[in-house]
């Protein structure tokens, strides 16, 4: 079954964004901007059928003679990239640093397999069915950008100037935030995922860190003074959500930091926060597993476990967590 039905929401003037149709794992906010002289997007959706759609609507909109022509990577998830090839003349614009993080994750095609071959009587074959089945990378080629930068990049699409901040490890080595000051807009990507008590969130999940840069690049954002805010996941913000989110953040940490020096292990430490409550509404709490497993890296300087690893005990985590909640595991 594939998921459909992604909304384009009118954010202002010539600035739009592609919302998908619930939260979950690859399900990521992208942005469409308009000029009688070209368009651009910010992010990808996660597959070709998604990202298909996304070029349907965004052609909806765009004046005659205008194509999609560029796209603005804000990390190398591949739910924020892997669907550009929909767009294969397009300019492709990433961070010199994400080319580390585009060697960390499988290509599309070796996650269709891992997803499609994995033994669902096993945590982790189950898990990744349960969450990346219904994408379809089968036939997905590896995306590779056509324009890398460091620092600050300035672009302009006819009339409207858009401002490109490459930042520290953070959610990923190589992430960037995407500015526009006419619009008083900034796309975040995954530094950001926002959740409200109209449409609660999930987890985040952060594989580079440490917290403290993520924090510092979430006070990056309302630095530029924008009025909205969107995601990488999650409903469109003001200043006040991202506020909310660093205390999230901020109580994460000093957690993992408490936890860590305490000799916790990671998914122990994991299953303490979750057990806190602090954050009862947002799903996928497994994905703590990550974002705490990066902080005591830093805390420690251990080196980053492979991928298939990390997901594993994410799925572990995962099950035992499903069996508490309905009595049939440890509390």
């Amino acid at each position: 079954m594939s998921i459909t039905g992604g909304a384009i929401v009118d954010l202002r003037t010539d600035l739009y964004a592609w919302l998908p149709p619930r939260r979950g794992w690859g399900l990521a906010n992208c942005g469409l901007l308009v000029s009688p002289r070209g368009a651009l997007w910010i992010d990808t959706p996660y597959d070709p059928l998604l990202a298909g759609q996304f070029l349907v609507e965004s052609e909806k909109l765009l004046p005659d003679g205008v194509n999609v022509d560029r796209v603005i990577v804000t990390h190398a998830n591949g739910d924020h990239f892997w669907g550009a090839g929909v767009l294969p003349d397009a300019e492709i614009i990433a961070t010199r640093e994400a080319k580390e993080h585009m060697h960390y994750e499988p290509t599309p095609r070796q996650q269709h397999a891992l997803v499609a071959d994995g033994d669902p009587a096993t945590p982790l074959g189950a898990y990744l069915g349960r969450h990346f089945g219904d994408f379809d990378w089968s036939a997905t080629e590896p995306v590779h950008p056509t324009t890398y930068f460091t620092g600050e990049l300035e672009l302009t699409l006819g009339d409207y100037a858009v401002q490109v901040s490459a930042l520290p490890p953070a959610h990923t080595t190589g992430d960037l935030i995407v500015y526009l000051p006419t619009q008083r807009t900034v796309f975040s990507g995954d530094v950001i995922f926002s959740s409200t008590p109209e449409q609660p969130g999930d987890h985040p999940v952060h594989w580079a860190g440490p917290l403290d840069n993520v924090i510092d690049a979430c006070e990056r954002v309302l630095a530029t003074g924008a009025e909205v805010i969107v995601p990488g996941h999650g409903p469109v913000l003001g200043p006040d959500g991202v506020r909310d989110h660093i205390g999230y953040l901020s109580y994460v940490r000093e957690r993992a930091h408490a936890l860590h020096a305490a000799g916790v292990p990671v998914p122990e430490a994991a299953r303490r926060v979750v057990r806190e409550g602090r954050y009862p509404a947002l799903g996928l709490p497994e994905r703590l597993v990550v974002t705490i497993g990066s902080e005591y890296r830093h805390l420690d300087g251990s080196a980053l476990p492979g991928v298939l690893r990390v997901m594993s005990e994410v799925a572990a985590f995962a099950q035992e967590t499903e069996a508490s909640c309905t009595g049939g595991g440890p509390e």
